[in-house]
């Protein structure tokens, strides 16, 4: 019984927390570099297993452990919270989601594969399928709605009448939460991921947005592609990279929506396409605003060079709401430092241990992955930044670190 009340307090508590986001004296951010007050992430689980068995098949770099993973992960949750910010996450919201739209999630994600089984009655299938799921668990439901699960059935030839191979499609990249959303000035926007191993995870990371009270002021659709690790707030202006996991026709449907927030877009074209460099918080990123990071492959390239940058800037006035592109083809480099950016540059054996891939959870206030060069940490100090390194040599096997693991929802702006 003092177990039970225990349970139930928690949840009260908790669902009290959920309830207040959306009327927090915080706000959407505007820049990287605004304080951070509440953060999304999902510390990952057994749907990872499936990929580390396979690790490339899974978009990963190298197998790594599951636990050691899920360890890290919480110890990275510990000092972001340790620094005042709300961590919510995906299975906290989950289990605070009414059952019933659990189930209706479930019922999208658990399929019985009946093609192998001659005679079969669909109707009486589907009527179990359905049975299971309106009997599982709240723990259950989640476990499904994660690992995807398919059951294909063969006839057995024998008195048991039916055999299973059961196979799984599950979420195992949505501990990277940085991509399933994007948090502008004006709310939140669902991606529509590049990778069919992602896709369903936008589906999860909106029934959050939904229990936090929140309701999301656009979804990426068609032949637009949108990852969050492309984009990048600046203050007055949106950064959002233009390549290998978001294209043009997303850029599009954000601009035509006026949901960017911002009256200037700079639309920052990568032609290099490496899985390295993906997102373009892998290889820029900004500290504070007039300091920012770039990789030395990008920073040193020339025109003609694979890893040469180039910017499209797209602006309105008069409070009009469609853009116009005022510039095309802006070396990068130039671009930033006109902007009045001090740009430091990341060296490859840095870049390679994710030191680009920081968090930003105020001015000159960065997360960072541990064990990076003595010169780079030197120059961090020397411009002022204080850098809370934190250890992820686990996770970072899967292609990406501090930044790709958060989302920021909430901050209070910078002046």
């Amino acid at each position: 019984m003092k177990k039970l009340f225990s349970s139930i307090i928690i949840i009260i508590a908790l669902t009290a927390s959920f309830n207040s986001f959306a009327q927090e004296n915080s706000t959407y951010p505007h820049s990287e570099w605004d304080y951070a007050k509440a953060i999304l992430m999902h510390t990952p689980g057994e749907e990872l297993f499936d990929g580390i068995i396979h690790p490339y098949a899974g978009l990963f770099e190298y197998y790594f452990d599951v636990d050691a993973a899920a360890a890290e992960h919480k110890g990275y949750i510990k000092a972001l919270e340790e620094n005042g910010i709300k961590v919510y996450t995906v299975k906290e919201l989950l289990n605070q989601v009414p059952i019933e739209k659990l189930r209706t999630c479930a019922m999208t994600t658990l399929t019985y594969n009946t093609t192998n089984v001659p005679n079969t009655n669909l109707e009486k299938t589907e009527a179990y399928r359905k049975y299971v799921i309106n009997e599982m668990s709240r723990a259950d439901l989640i476990r499904c709605i994660l690992l995807r699960p398919t059951v294909t059935l063969y006839d057995s030839g024998t008195n048991t009448g039916v055999e299973a191979v059961y196979t799984h499609s599950p979420l195992m990249n949505l501990y990277f939460t940085r991509d399933q959303s994007i948090t502008t000035p004006r709310g939140h926007i669902i991606s529509q991921m590049n990778s069919t191993q992602r896709a369903d995870e936008t589906q999860i990371i909106s029934l959050c947005y939904e229990q936090l009270g929140v309701k999301p002021i656009l979804t990426i659709s068609g032949e637009g592609r949108l990852e969050g690790g492309d984009y990048l707030r600046g203050g007055n202006i949106s950064y959002i990279g233009c390549g290998m996991r978001t294209n043009m026709e997303a850029i599009k449907q954000i601009m035509q929506a006026d949901a960017f927030g911002h009256d200037t877009i700079a639309v920052v074209n990568d032609y290099k396409w490496w899985q390295m460099q993906m997102h373009l918080d892998t290889y820029f990123n900004i500290i504070d605003k007039d300091l920012c990071t770039l990789v030395e492959s990008r920073y040193y390239a020339k025109e003609g060079d694979p890893e040469w940058v180039t910017v499209d800037l797209y602006t309105r006035k008069n409070n009009k709401t469609e853009y116009t592109l005022t510039k095309k083809g802006v070396p990068f480099v130039e671009f930033l430092k006109k902007r009045g950016f001090t740009i430091i540059p990341i060296k490859l054996e840095d870049e390679l241990h994710y030191a680009n891939n920081f968090l930003t959870i105020a001015p000159r206030h960065i997360m960072a992955v541990g064990n990076q060069s003595e010169q780079l940490q030197k120059a961090f100090a020397q411009h002022g930044v204080k850098v809370e390194w934190i250890p992820l040599e686990t996770l970072i096997k899967g292609y990406g670190a501090a930044h790709c693991m958060t989302q920021v929802i909430k901050a209070e702006l910078a002046k």
